[in-house]
């Protein structure tokens, strides 16, 4: 099938999550990308999901001759991603200013916590510090207790997500303009830019949400995760009316019907029957016995449950392939599908380094040149 990016080529200077997750993306499109780190960071952990369909390469941009090399490679680039805090790439001469005016039609996109002019821009961070500001990880609590750190790096993954939209859009914006254009891209923006809800519930009610005791965060018996008799757990969301009246109606509790939102005493005691109702069965028995009566009810599931999951494999979210191992590691697939495009696994992850000769060469550089670069540790 038609590769939507193929002919796209990307230079992926970032080593934390976004930058990688977001040309992951690019990549399975059919994007050729390179993935360019310097050696230091070689101990660094790397996910081998992100590094699919991608070639490696180092290079060491503290050693003045390795400038002259990445140039080279961006003499075919249509897209630079990097990550490094704001003011080393104009200490290193590969900043926007100096680069954009060399490649007009570069797409530069620069993913960094908080942005490139901001009152944080040089605080270092992680996806927990960006949660922390976003207001995310207040919310993420019940009442009077600390904060629960999610295992997902929303951060990290909502930033690279919305960075390679906007390298989407630069594209499409440059078949029209022939210009490209530099992209400042905060992983703390995205996460804000994603409080849609909280913020509504504040400007409705003129205060802000109470953590874990709100309508979609479990104030109310509609809206709840629930312990099942195997010690698992179900997920239930019938919020609309109608799937609230058929859940009533499958645990033969007609009564509460009417009192899906009710407060007081009668909120309390709707909670406790339906914890005590869940504790019957065992997630499984449950998850037959309401799924087809139109409720909205899911299982919690294990990591090892989702890989295993039929519904994954259905929907091409899970691919294997071989490592150097004698066994076969899953990779998480790409969830975009389209009627005329198609991603799939066209490179293996790619590993530390791989492909450093195999790019040079093609830059035409000889082999005793490159055997130079790795003595003086350019490469």
């Amino acid at each position: 099938m038609e590769l939507p990016l193929k002919g796209i080529k990307v230079i992926d200077m970032s080593r934390n999550l976004p930058g990688p997750f977001c040309t992951l993306f690019l990549a399975d499109l059919g994007a050729e990308v390179l993935a360019v780190e310097g050696s230091r960071y070689k101990e660094a952990m790397r996910l081998e999901s992100v590094m699919r369909n991608k070639r490696h390469m180092t290079l060491n941009l503290n050693k003045k001759e390795a400038k002259p090399i990445l140039f080279r490679m961006l003499e075919g680039a249509d897209v630079f991603v990097e990550g490094f805090r704001p003011g080393v790439t104009e200490r290193l001469g590969i900043n926007y200013d100096s680069m954009g005016a060399r490649f007009p039609q570069l797409i530069y996109c620069s993913i960094t916590g908080y942005g490139q002019e901001s009152p944080r821009s040089q605080l270092p961070g992680h996806d927990i510090n960006y949660q922390g500001f976003a207001g995310a990880l207040h919310l993420n609590r019940r009442e009077g207790e600390a904060p629960v750190i999610p295992p997902l790096q929303i951060g990290d993954l909502a930033g690279g997500m919305q960075a390679a939209i906007a390298i989407l859009s630069a594209l499409y914006a440059r078949e029209r303009t022939h210009k490209g254009q530099y992209i400042d891209l905060a992983m703390t923006d995205a996460l804000i830019a994603m409080l849609h809800v909280p913020l509504h519930i504040r400007n409705m009610r003129g205060q802000s949400p109470i953590p874990s005791n709100e309508i979609l965060t479990g104030r109310y018996a509609c809206y709840q995760v629930y312990e099942t008799r195997d010690g698992r757990y179900v997920s239930i969301g019938v919020f609309e009316p109608q799937f609230w009246e058929n859940l009533c109606l499958a645990l033969s509790c007609p009564q509460y019907i009417e009192d899906q939102f009710a407060e007081g005493q009668r909120r309390v005691e709707i909670l406790e029957f339906f914890r005590k109702a869940f504790l019957q069965n065992t997630r499984d028995e449950w998850f037959e016995m309401l799924k087809d009566r139109n409720i909205c009810i899911g299982k919690v599931l294990e990591l090892d449950e989702v890989l295993d999951d039929s519904y994954s494999h259905q929907r091409n979210l899970i691919w294997d392939w071989r490592s150097g191992v004698e066994r076969s590691t899953p990779l998480l697939g790409n969830p975009i599908k389209m009627s005329s495009a198609g991603v799939g696994l066209r490179r293996t992850p790619a590993q530390w380094g791989e492909h450093t000769e195999e790019v040079l060469g093609e830059l035409g550089f000889h082999k005793d040149q490159i055997q130079q670069f790795a003595k003086e540790g350019i490469i």
